[in-house]
């Protein structure tokens, strides 16, 4: 049985490749960081887990020993608190190739259309130095170059594309003069097998992408029909200066984990276009890539993709609101420390216990609403203040128990507050 490594096996094209080269017969050995995301997509599989920005030469000839075939399915969009760019698609694609010297393994750069020393971001370009690595050794390779890919799945572009075609009421037209295409999750894994088969000939550079094309816009439209959801009445455009600030936003929130897909990287290739040329796929004697119709058409849409769609747009805003609610919380309550303490003394209690009660309330709920903006604290953070509430609940309860008959309802007003921090605790989930 032949043997194939597979880097990055639980990302969105990685795992389809797993699953393609499992059904031509081969023994997969997967490659990832976190071993959480490895349980959830291949529980069974073999599994290697590695920091692949930080392997050297070594680590990765004992883990490629004896591989007949190696798909390099990993990448990281941006520059983040756990993504360095030069040090995952050049670095370590340069590692990798120095560990399969002088083997016979074929390596399959998965890359993307559009890689260019002169590109505008900097994904492209660092994607750009690891292709010509891979081009200049003397390895058995092929680097495959998809345009924007569409599966069941939706991580980051795909994510955000679903967003936006569920946008209630109002589209928003943004970058209308982009054209992009596409291509079926299912097609680009096929088309590894094929490669890993030796079905192409080896040594080549292909895109890999459907014929047609169409702007954002009208992608946005069609994927939105495909949700079932009924067009927009009114569209309004969006103006580049506000997507540049979105970008900006998002790159901001990478270094505090979020690995969004409004980040700059994500957004230029969008405004400039995502297309390829498909001659070079078929001098190879590789088939047709279906088109965007066909390709829906292979992804039924059911309440689950548009109760997805539609998530994905509240969530950012529940962190958000959780983050000001609970920050301004702790600020009102130190700027109103006096009357704040004055609902306990009034109550029996003494000055220092109300002074501690409110001061320490206040620093907790400061705490938590900048923990919540920190994607590796905010399912802690979340649980954080759904037991401060219960605390604040119960204590209130206990130590004030007319404020329940108060008219403003600060105490009734407690469960609803809690509502959110649920929400995000329970359907956050790490890509």
């Amino acid at each position: 049985m032949k043997q194939a490594v597979v880097l990055g096996a639980y990302g969105f094209i990685g795992a389809a490749c797993v699953r393609a080269l499992m059904a031509r017969g081969y023994a997969v050995t997967c490659a990832g960081r976190s071993k959480q995301a490895a349980s959830r997509a291949f529980p069974g599989l073999n599994w290697a887990f590695l920091d692949f920005a930080r392997a050297d030469a070594a680590t990765w000839r004992a883990l490629l020993a004896g591989a007949d075939v190696v798909v390099n399915a990993s990448g990281a969009l941006q520059d983040g608190a756990r993504d360095n760019l030069v040090a995952i698609h050049e670095t370590a694609v340069a590692r990798m190739l120095e560990a399969l010297a002088a083997t016979p393994a074929r390596f399959i750069q998965i890359s993307a259309a559009g890689v260019a020393e002169t590109a505008s971001t900097d994904f492209f370009r660092t994607k750009a130095r690891g292709d010509a690595h891979v081009m200049n050794s003397d390895l058995d390779w092929i680097v495959l170059r998809p345009v924007l890919v569409l599966g069941p799945e939706a991580y980051g572009g795909t994510a955000l594309l679903r967003a936006s075609a569920a946008l209630p009421m109002v589209g928003a037209r943004v970058f209308p003069d982009a054209l992009i295409q596409t291509i079926h999750v299912d097609d680009l894994a096929e088309a590894v097998a094929d490669c890993a088969d030796g079905a192409r000939g080896s040594r080549f550079v292909a895109d890999l992408t459907e014929d047609g094309s169409r702007s954002f816009f009208e992608l946005t439209r069609t994927v939105r029909a495909w949700l079932g959801l009924p067009p927009w009445k009114v569209t309004l455009p969006v103006p580049e200066p506000v997507v540049r600030g979105l970008g900006r936003a998002a790159d901001l929130l990478g270094w505090l984990g979020w690995r969004s897909p409004l980040r700059t990287n994500a957004l230029l290739p969008l405004k400039e276009g995502i297309r390829g040329d498909p001659a070079a796929w078929r001098k190879q004697g590789g088939g047709a890539i279906a088109n965007l119709e066909e390709t829906l058409a292979r992804l039924p849409a059911t309440a689950q993709e548009r109760a997805f769609a539609r998530l994905y747009l509240v969530l950012p805003v529940a962190i958000g609101c959780l983050s000001l609610f609970w920050l301004l919380s702790g600020m009102i309550g130190l700027l109103s420390f006096d009357a704040a303490t004055r609902v306990l003394t009034e109550a029996g209690y003494s000055a220092g216990f109300a002074g501690s009660a409110v001061a320490g309330g206040a620093v907790i709920d400061i705490c938590l609403g900048i923990a919540v903006l920190w994607r590796r604290w905010c399912r802690p953070a979340c649980l954080g203040m759904l037991a401060v509430s219960a605390a604040y609940l119960v204590s209130g309860t206990v130590l004030t128990p007319g404020l329940w008959a108060d008219p403003l309802g600060p105490l009734v007003k407690i469960l609803p507050a809690m509502m959110p921090a649920l929400l995000v605790a329970f359907v956050l989930e790490e890509r």
